[in-house]
C-alpha cells in the first residue's frame, strides 16, 4: 500500500484536491492522506466544501493561520515535517501557490520525499505577489510538474526546466474537471438564485480580496467607484471575504453593491453560470469565467492566466475606475464567441494520477 499525502490550505486547493481524491479511488493499492494546514478554515470558507464535495475531512488539521507570511510558512513546515516523518509517504502532492503549497514542498524535499506540484508553470511576473514567489520556488524543487496550459509549459521551458531532473507534463486544469463534474449537481443543491432573488443575465458577480487592492485605500475606493457605477445598471453581488468586510467597515466605505458572506462551491457555480459577467482579483475565478463562457474583468495589474487575455475574454484593468468601466462597456452586451480549448478536456486529474502512478519518482 502506497501512501500519498495531499496538502491543502485554502478553498481553491480543496476543489483541486477533490478531483485527485476522486480519481485515486480507482487505485486500491493507494492510500491518500489529506493534510489541511488551517490557512483558511472555518465553516463558510472551508469546511462547507468538504460537505458539498462529499470528500472525507482531513486526517490532520494543523490550525496554522492569522500570522505573517514568514511565521505562517515556518510553522506549517514544522508541523508538516512531523506528519511526513510519522506517515512516511511515497509522495507529497501540493496544489497552486499558497503558503501551504510552499511549506509542504519544502518539508517534503528536505525529507527527500518525491514532490508533485499540480498547477505548475504559472507566472504573473510580479515578484511583489507572495503567490508568485511561492509558485516559482515550488516549481524549482518539484519532481513532477503538472501544467494546466501550454503557456505554463513554455514558461518552464524558458526557465531551463528541460535541463533539470524533473518531469514536466501538460495535464490540463483540474479545476476544469471540477467545474464540469460539480456543475451537473449545483442547480439541485443550490438555492442562491432564489434566496438572493437573482435573475439570469441581470447581475454582475464580483470578488475582491487581494491585499494590493484592499489594503490600499486609493485603489479600493477606485474599484468601489467603478462597482457603484455598474450597479446603476445591474445588481452587483460580492461574496466578500471577512477580512475585506472588516476593512470596509473600518474605513467607513459604503457601496451600492450587494455584499454577502462567502458562499459554498455550488452557490458560486450557480452565480457564475447565471451572471452577465465577472469582476475579480482572484486567480481561479478568471478560469471559471472562461469555463462557463463569461467575460472577466480582472482587477489586477497582471495575471498568471495570460492566455485568457490573448483570447480577449479576460480584460486586465488594474484599479482605475475609468479603465474598469471601459472594459465593462466593451463586454456588457457582447456575445462570448471564443470556442478554443485551452485547459484540456476535463480529465486532468485522471491524466495526473495515471502519470505519477507510473513515474520513476514514486519508487524512489
Amino acid at each position: 500500500m502506497k501512501k500519498l499525502i495531499s496538502i491543502v490550505g485554502a478553498r481553491p486547493q480543496l476543489i483541486k484536491a477533490a478531483t485527485i481524491s476522486r480519481e485515486l479511488t480507482k487505485y486500491p493499492d493507494v492510500q491518500e492522506i489529506l493534510v489541511h494546514t488551517g490557512q483558511h478554515y472555518d465553516e463558510n470558507m472551508s469546511a462547507v466544501f468538504f460537505k458539498e464535495m462529499q470528500i472525507p475531512g482531513p486526517k490532520y488539521n494543523l490550525e496554522v493561520n492569522n500570522m505573517s507570511h514568514g511565521a505562517m510558512t515556518g510553522r506549517m513546515m514544522e508541523k508538516i515535517e512531523k506528519v511526513l516523518m510519522d506517515e512516511k509517504p511515497a509522495m507529497v502532492l501540493v496544489f497552486g501557490d499558497t503558503n501551504s503549497t510552499l511549506a509542504g514542498a519544502l518539508a517534503a524535499k528536505k525529507l527527500h520525499v518525491p514532490l508533485a506540484h499540480i498547477e505548475s508553470g504559472l507566472r504573473s511576473f510580479n515578484m511583489r505577489m507572495p503567490e508568485e514567489i511561492n509558485r516559482i520556488l515550488t516549481d524549482r524543487i518539484a519532481d513532477l510538474l503538472y501544467c494546466p496550459s501550454r503557456t505554463a509549459i513554455k514558461n518552464l521551458e524558458a526557465e531551463g526546466f528541460k535541463q533539470l531532473n524533473c518531469e514536466v507534463v501538460f495535464s490540463g486544469d483540474v479545476t476544469y474537471d471540477a467545474a464540469l463534474f460539480y456543475s451537473a449537481q449545483s442547480e439541485q443543491h443550490s438555492a442562491v438564485m432564489n434566496t438572493l432573488k437573482l435573475n439570469a443575465g441581470n447581475f454582475v458577480l464580483c470578488t475582491l480580496h487581494r491585499e494590493e487592492n484592499t489594503d490600499d485605500r486609493a485603489r479600493l475606493m477606485s474599484i468601489i467607484s467603478a462597482i457603484d457605477s455598474i450597479a446603476e445598471n445591474y445588481r452587483v453581488i460580492i461574496p466578500l471575504h471577512p477580512r475585506t468586510q472588516k476593512i470596509l467597515k473600518q474605513q467607513k466605505i459604503e457601496t451600492r453593491a450587494d455584499i454577502i458572506d462567502p458562499v459554498g462551491y455550488f452557490d458560486m457555480l450557480e452565480m457564475i453560470k447565471n451572471c452577465r459577467l465577472i469582476m475579480t482579483d482572484s486567480g481561479g475565478l478568471q478560469k471559471e469565467a472562461y469555463f462557463f463562457r463569461k467575460f472577466c474583468i480582472t482587477l489586477r495589474d497582471e495575471t498568471e492566466w495570460s492566455e485568457l487575455v490573448d483570447a480577449k475574454v479576460n480584460y486586465i484593468t488594474g484599479a482605475e475606475t475609468s479603465i474598469i468601466l471601459e472594459a465593462y462597456n466593451k463586454v456588457r452586451n457582447r456575445k462570448f464567441g471564443f470556442n478554443e480549448t485551452i485547459y484540456g478536456d476535463g480529465n486532468a486529474a485522471g491524466k495526473i494520477c495515471k502519470h505519477f502512478m507510473q513515474s520513476k519518482f514514486l519508487d524512489v
